[in-house]
């Protein structure tokens, strides 16, 4: 590998690979040993083309989850099996490997800007900014990054949008499937934000059991089927459809409900 070769983002990919090295490293203890971290699936992703597939997941903070999936990723392609032992899969990172992220997000701070480099496909939301709700139109340059990563690899995104559970899916993101047409992937993950704060760099709370369960491709006509469609395919997907409300108990229910409460004041 040439030693300034760049990804098509102008990162350059030796910067790239010690930044998710030396993080790697250090995040790893926060799933193997204050928290056990619980996987299914990751057979799943060794059968994935190398590029074009989106990854769909529900979200409880903003870093952590993120993290998370580039361990069991890595180590899935390392011939890890539902485990992240032995954090040496990180030497060799995929390095086509990326996530949506709100702008705003991502230039809070030096560490988000560090881990943006990571592969953060940053975007401007919509709906909300700043703590305030807005409206404003979709940045069409947005939609290209998004195309454009899609195009050189593996993209993560979190269809609500937000950290919330069981708030709505954005419907840019059913928008982004019609358009590109990637394998989509559900992921559901659980645990994160009671074991972390909302950002997801500080443990809250250690010995809880974190999980993360890879499902298979969701099957999707592109050409025919609607938005709406797409969405609820998608909510069932990841496990955030309104009747999933139905089968929690009612210590989880309010357990949901004072996080909610709690982040929207921070918010």
């Amino acid at each position: 590998m040439p030693l300034f070769k760049r990804n098509p983002f102008g990162h350059i990919l030796w910067i790239k690979k010690w930044i998710i090295r030396i993080l790697g490293i250090i995040s790893h203890g926060r799933y193997r040993r204050f928290n056990n971290l619980q996987i299914e699936g990751s057979e799943i992703i060794r059968n994935l083309p190398d590029k074009n597939v989106l990854f769909i997941s529900n979200h409880q903070t903003y870093f952590a989850d993120v993290t998370a999936m580039f361990h069991v990723f890595n180590a899935s392609l390392k011939g890890r099996v539902d485990n992240i032992k032995n954090v040496g899969y990180i030497w060799h990172p995929k390095l086509n490997f990326y996530f949506i992220a709100a702008g705003e997000t991502m230039r809070s701070g030096i560490l988000p800007k560090i881990f943006a480099y990571t592969g953060s496909v940053s975007v401007e939301r919509t709906w909300r900014n700043k703590g305030k709700d807005i409206k404003r139109q979709v940045k069409m340059s947005d939609i290209s990054n998004i195309g454009k990563a899609l195009d050189d690899g593996w993209v993560i995104t979190f269809p609500q949008g937000t950290t919330t559970a069981f708030k709505p899916i954005r419907r840019g993101t059913a928008h982004i499937i019609k358009t590109f047409k990637p394998v989509v992937v559900p992921v559901v993950i659980d645990g994160f934000r009671r074991s972390f704060d909302k950002k997801g760099l500080q443990i809250k709370k250690r010995n809880v059991l974190q999980s993360m369960v890879i499902k298979e491709p969701l099957e999707i006509d592109y050409e025919n089927e609607d938005i709406a469609s797409i969405i609820e395919k998608i909510e069932y997907a990841i496990e955030q459809h309104p009747s999933f409300l139905k089968v929690l108990s009612t210590k989880e229910l309010k357990e949901i409900e004072e996080l909610n409460e709690k982040r929207k004041f921070w918010s």
